[in-house]
């Protein structure tokens, strides 16, 4: 349940870099609303799931989703750069965040 937990912090972590974009600086109210409450609850959930997972394994994971997911939105919301190689590092994340999951002692 604890990775269950660290998956959805981590796409409320998505949620609160991609809302960011939308406050434009903060001077748009409900997406600056917006962008905190997923901070809030990005970080929150966070706390919950290092309670049984080791910290640094759980920081990275949830870091990692977070960046996969923001460049994926990125491209798709704001045509952000698709080429090869920019998809290969986003890739090599993902083999990360999995390679973390699969040999983590939790």
């Amino acid at each position: 349940m604890d990775w269950f937990i660290l998956f959805i912090a981590g796409l409320f972590e998505t949620a609160w870099a991609i809302s960011m974009k939308y406050a434009d600086g903060f001077t748009k109210v409900y997406p600056t609303i917006l962008t905190f409450a997923a901070m809030a609850l990005s970080v929150f959930l966070l706390s919950v799931s290092i309670k049984t997972l080791p910290v640094g394994t759980a920081y990275a994971v949830w870091t990692g989703i977070g960046a996969v997911g923001t460049a994926i939105l990125g491209i798709i919301l704001f045509g952000e750069s698709k080429d090869f190689i920019r998809l290969f590092f986003i890739f090599l994340i993902i083999v990360g965040i999995v390679g973390l999951k699969l040999f983590s002692k939790d």
